[in-house]
């Protein structure tokens, strides 16, 4: 890391808690180029499908706990991650 880079990220450090988090989000949405156009509609037409889905057969849906701890065992296996 450069020195000026290094000046930066000590004076972002001394900042409230607030302004690092919205500084954070700035610098990360910076790295994410353009929005795809098609998103919004696509995931309209997604949320649509699932409704469908679960509007014929709501017997297969799971509880949000159980759903949560499946997820969490695939990312952190048997470590208690709450």
């Amino acid at each position: 890391m450069t020195a000026q880079n290094q000046r930066l990220l000590s004076d972002a450090l001394l900042l409230p808690e607030k302004d690092r988090a919205e500084l954070a989000s700035l610098i990360i949405a910076s790295l994410d180029g353009p929005p795809d156009p098609d998103a919004e509609s696509l995931w309209a037409e997604e949320i649509a499908r699932r409704v469908q889905e679960f509007e014929k057969d709501p017997s297969r849906a799971e509880d949000w706990e159980v759903v949560k701890a499946r997820i969490k065992q695939k990312l952190w296996g048997s470590k208690s991650a709450s």
